[in-house]
């Protein structure tokens, strides 16, 4: 059995794979509340109960290095081998968040993605992935003569990049909100939604209609009543959020794509995309990401797929455990469950 985790800054992601034919099967999974607990080995006690797992692997937003990471929205150091001998886990392994997701996307069948823009399918080459959510992530995979390997980034971070005059405005109106720099996690993440939100009612003086904001008051996370709202085209000034958002999004994707020359594909994972599919589809992303001058006609014949598994991280993190702890131990469960 292999334990795979993804640990956010709001929720731990915890789930249980074994393999039939060569192929991950899901178990069990549960989320749990990180604010609640003191540090990942309790929860993943919790979780486990009297289940034994051979191998494990996190997936954890931010810079691993030399298997142990610190943090930055939850009060825990996490530390592979510390984690290892608390649980009694012969291998356990710490990936950053993109990574695991990186890895994850071999594991999906056709279903679990949706096309965005077919591109040219046929070239072949470096992978991108970006993934907003919580945070904003970004990844690459580099094509080396015979797979796609997983790199992780803290591409999210990068200077915020506006491109006309409602973003330089957002720019100005960010910088003062957070008194200085502004990164792309600022804008294109859950908390970037109701930045762009706030910076239309507060700046552009876009009305806000009481009953709307007595739903937003009513909520404790506002892009869910933002999202829905610009979705069912019932509110204006949600409308142009969802807009604003998306239109960034696809900018830094195109962006990220430029960087990694990623002609085999950009993926757009995270949990909002899936969310806000139908917005996906009207043409708002795919303009910004191509808009790239003389370069646009690169970034038309790049691939874009949206992942709509929301456990492509697990799935990633399973198969890593898996084949990292084949490498030190010379078993692998997922080669022993082929059928010959």
């Amino acid at each position: 059995m292999i334990l795979a985790g993804d640990v956010g800054g709001t929720k731990v992601h915890l789930a249980l794979y074994d393999f039939i034919d060569g192929k991950l099967r899901h178990t069990r999974d549960k989320q749990f509340p990180a604010k609640e607990y003191s540090g990942l080995e309790v929860i993943v006690k919790e979780f486990l109960g009297a289940d034994k797992v051979t191998a494990a692997c996190f997936g954890v937003p931010g810079p691993v290095r030399d298997g142990r990471l610190r943090l930055t929205n939850l009060p825990w150091t996490l530390d592979s081998r510390e984690l290892a001998a608390g649980l009694v886990i012969d291998h356990v392994f710490l990936i950053n968040d993109l990574e695991a997701n990186g890895y994850g996307i071999a594991e999906l069948s056709d279903g679990q993605i949706f096309t965005l823009s077919e591109g040219d399918a046929s070239q072949i080459g470096n992978r991108a992935l970006v993934a907003a959510g919580t945070g904003m992530g970004e990844g690459f995979l580099v094509w080396n003569g015979r797979s796609h390997v997983p790199y992780p980034s803290e591409g999210g971070h990068v200077d915020y990049a506006p491109r006309n005059e409602d973003e330089i405005d957002l720019l100005r109106f960010l910088k003062q909100k957070y008194n200085g720099r502004v990164s792309y996690e600022r804008v294109v993440s859950g908390m970037g939604l109701t930045n762009i939100y706030e910076f239309l009612r507060e700046v552009r003086g876009m009305e806000e209609p009481a009953w709307l904001a007595e739903r937003i008051a009513a909520v404790p996370d506002p892009n869910s009543v933002i999202t829905e709202l610009a979705l069912t085209a019932k509110s204006e000034i949600c409308e142009k959020a969802l807009d604003m958002f998306v239109s960034a999004y696809g900018a830094e994707a195109g962006n990220l794509a430029l960087k990694v020359l990623s002609v085999g594909g950009l993926y757009v994972g995270g949990g909002i995309a899936p969310r806000i599919l139908e917005k996906l589809k009207d043409g708002t992303f795919m303009k910004a990401f191509t808009d790239k001058g003389r370069l646009s006609r690169l970034l038309v014949n790049m691939p874009v797929r949206v992942i709509l598994e929301s456990r492509a991280a697990l799935l990633g993190a399973a198969a890593y455990a898996e084949a990292r702890a084949a490498e030190l131990s010379g078993i692998s469960p997922r080669a022993a469950s082929v059928k010959f």
